[in-house]
């Protein structure tokens, strides 16, 4: 009787024992993977890239604006919006329109082509409404857009251009495409000359710019067509002499 009383405290002190242990030590709850971190666009590699674009990239390098650009891109959560020129759009220039500007003009123009916030293409309609826009250069240096049935142009002083396509256009960096150089009137005071047309390709001659020897043995059949024409003048006479002299004999002979 004693061993079983002892026997079933045991047991029953075990039972409470695991109880409370499983009750203490709750199973882990399940984590969803955390999410990986954003992919950042570089700059400098997707403009050196995507298109005709060295002459810009080359002046953002030059005036390290890349550096103020990529900074946005890293570490704002506004975003950026670069309108970048065609190689082209800026050997339409005179040389001298961006070579003679100070380093400081030089990277305020760079600054003057960008948003310092993300725009997608969709935004441009409501944001013509607000115009002028900031541009990264602050200050008096602002744009005006305009959205007219999806063709987008981009307004400055002395140019007005348009984005002919995007390049990249997922948050934070869209960045497009414009065919003409942006201009503002407080770093120039007067409409930039445009560089000259090159020369139009000289025309074919035509047939009838030739030279004297070409047309002197071009004219050579016609003086054998002259002789043939003389020699058969002259065997008819020969004929009709012949033929009188007949007609003259036989009158002879009847006469005699």
């Amino acid at each position: 009787m004693g061993l079983t009383a002892i026997f079933c405290a045991s047991t029953l002190l075990a039972l409470l024992i695991s109880s409370s242990t499983t009750a203490q030590s709750p199973p882990a709850p399940f984590l969803p993977p955390s999410p990986a971190p954003p992919h950042i666009v570089n700059l400098t590699d997707l403009l050196s890239v995507a298109g005709p674009f060295s002459t810009f990239l080359n002046y953002l390098l030059q005036t390290e604006v890349i550096d103020t650009f990529q900074n946005q891109v890293n570490n704002s959560k506004q975003g950026i919006t670069i309108f970048v020129p065609k190689d082209s759009a800026f050997a339409a220039l005179e040389k001298s329109d961006l070579g003679n500007l100070t380093q400081n003009q030089l990277r305020t123009l760079m600054l003057y082509h960008a948003f310092p916030k993300f725009y997608s293409l969709s935004q441009f309609k409501n944001l013509s409404n607000s115009n002028p826009v900031s541009t990264f250069a602050g200050g008096q240096y602002t744009l005006n857009v305009t959205d007219t049935s999806g063709l987008i142009r981009v307004v400055s002083n002395w140019a007005t251009s348009k984005i002919s396509s995007s390049v990249w256009s997922t948050a934070p960096v869209a960045v497009y495409q414009i065919d003409k150089v942006l201009l503002p009137l407080a770093i120039f005071s007067t409409d930039p000359p445009l560089a000259p047309a090159p020369a139009p390709a000289p025309e074919a001659k035509k047939p009838s710019d030739l030279s004297p020897t070409q047309s002197g043995i071009a004219s050579a059949p016609k003086s054998s067509e002259s002789s043939t024409t003389n020699g058969s003048s002259y065997g008819t006479s020969i004929c009709l002499f012949n033929y009188l002299v007949l007609v003259l004999s036989g009158v002879l002979m009847l006469i005699m």
